[in-house]
């Protein structure tokens, strides 16, 4: 019987592990499975930086309220299933991978928490799909076995809404064959898979605008012309909103997450209007989403998977913002078609102290390369190279969020 590691390796074979955009194979798989995604109610959500956390904060409330929530990422920490996720608040798991409840939070009250896919039943719909498409001489990408996967399960395991985060673009990607959603939102739109988005910004926000459709709102919180343009042009209702929101009840820390949380609660509130404040409190309480400003206490260590230059710009706006007086220390490391010298040019200044890490990641960036790019000195993170965590320096593990799946493993860092 075929389990989750033989998955993956199919997910990773050469023959699978791509990009290649277009609707024209997820829509014939999924027509093959009965087209559940038409059978889900759809929360869609596209942007450069911060969609992730979007679609964290509008399902963790959403499970709150006791609705079955599925909850769709890219990319995972350390495996696959993270990327696949329901959940609800006061109802009976569906199977083994649905929720399961937690005793209390630190109030006292009833909380929820989103779990991932089982192995055996995400293995289970990986090759179910990946025959039948062979079958059929469908040649689908890993992204949309996995899209195929989600959707499948979701229809399968009666969730009500599904909070879809586009893995790249939008108007593209495999994400965006649901014909109808209850509501979209493209969170900040800046530079990052320019090959593929175009070399503008306004190239970039159109490909994302693509997720728009006739009658259902698209909420922004940047007026760009290419949004009203796009919406006027299929009939989308466009809604520009204030970014800024109090985030004092957000797990999730960052200046970068006012913004996403107020285009979350504007979400909430025009898809479920009756979801109480008590209940979206609640559920800024318990969001989680690992690797994103995340605060490792023991470590005195931020981990943050920014990975190009907007994100590293929200990382030192957080850092001046929390930690303004204390050294810092970089690890950092990231993918050879990142905008690296943007990012260390952003990131690093004198004083600080850098260290670049050549992950295990074909397209990572060797150390020489970042060194070349370097505005300080940096040393090289080999195998046998130790860090004293508690010398007094803050610690800072960014960049690729495949590096630092490797960096949190080696380390023992739990998160």
């Amino acid at each position: 019987m075929n389990n989750y590691d033989d998955a993956v390796e199919l997910l990773t074979s050469v023959g699978k592990f791509r990009i290649s955009l277009g609707l024209e194979r997820i829509s014939a798989i999924l027509d093959l499975l009965g087209n559940p995604q038409d059978k889900i109610n759809c929360i869609h959500i596209a942007g450069t930086n911060g969609k992730g956390s979007v679609c964290s904060i509008i399902a963790s409330i959403l499970a709150e309220s006791g609705k079955k929530v599925g909850l769709y990422t890219s990319p995972h920490l350390f495996k696959y299933t993270e990327r696949i996720k329901t959940g609800n608040c006061h109802s009976e798991p569906l199977s083994n991978a649905i929720l399961r409840l937690t005793p209390q939070n630190d109030e006292g009250e009833e909380s929820h928490n989103l779990t991932d896919i089982s192995d055996s039943d995400f293995a289970k719909y990986v090759f179910e799909i990946s025959g039948l498409a062979d079958k059929n001489n469908i040649d689908l990408t890993e992204f949309e076995i996995l899209t195929a996967v989600m959707f499948k399960y979701f229809a399968d395991n009666g969730v009500e809404v599904a909070v879809l985060e586009t893995g790249l673009g939008g108007r593209f990607d495999a994400t965006n064959v649901i014909k109808k959603p209850l509501c979209c939102a493209i969170t900040h739109v800046d530079f990052d898979h320019t090959e593929r988005l175009g070399d503008t910004l306004d190239k970039i926000a159109y490909e994302k605008a693509g997720i728009m459709k006739k009658d259902c709102p698209c909420i922004v919180f940047e007026g760009k012309e290419v949004y009203y343009d796009t919406a006027r042009e299929v009939g989308a209702l466009l809604e520009v909103i204030v970014p800024y929101a109090d985030d004092k009840n957000l797990a999730l820390k960052g200046v970068h997450q006012r913004e996403n949380l107020g285009l979350s609660l504007a979400v909430i509130e025009k898809t479920f209007p009756e979801i109480s404040q008590a209940v979206i409190e609640r559920g800024l309480k318990n969001v989680k989403h690992p690797g994103r400003f995340q605060y490792i206490k023991e470590k005195n260590l931020i981990i943050d998977g920014a990975h190009n230059p907007n994100g590293i710009k929200s990382l030192i706006e957080s850092l001046d913002l929390y930690y303004p007086n204390m050294k810092r220390r970089f690890i950092f490391g990231c993918l050879k078609n990142k905008d690296y010298k943007t990012m260390l040019k952003l990131l690093l200044k004198d004083g600080d102290v850098a260290y670049f890490y050549h992950f295990s990641h074909q397209n990572s960036a060797a150390y020489e390369e970042l060194k070349a790019a370097c505005p300080i000195e940096p040393k090289e993170l080999k195998d046998d190279t130790e860090i004293d965590f508690n010398d007094g320096y803050l610690n800072i593990i960014c960049g690729s969020l495949y590096m630092i799946s490797e960096l949190v493993e080696r380390f023992g860092i739990k998160i």
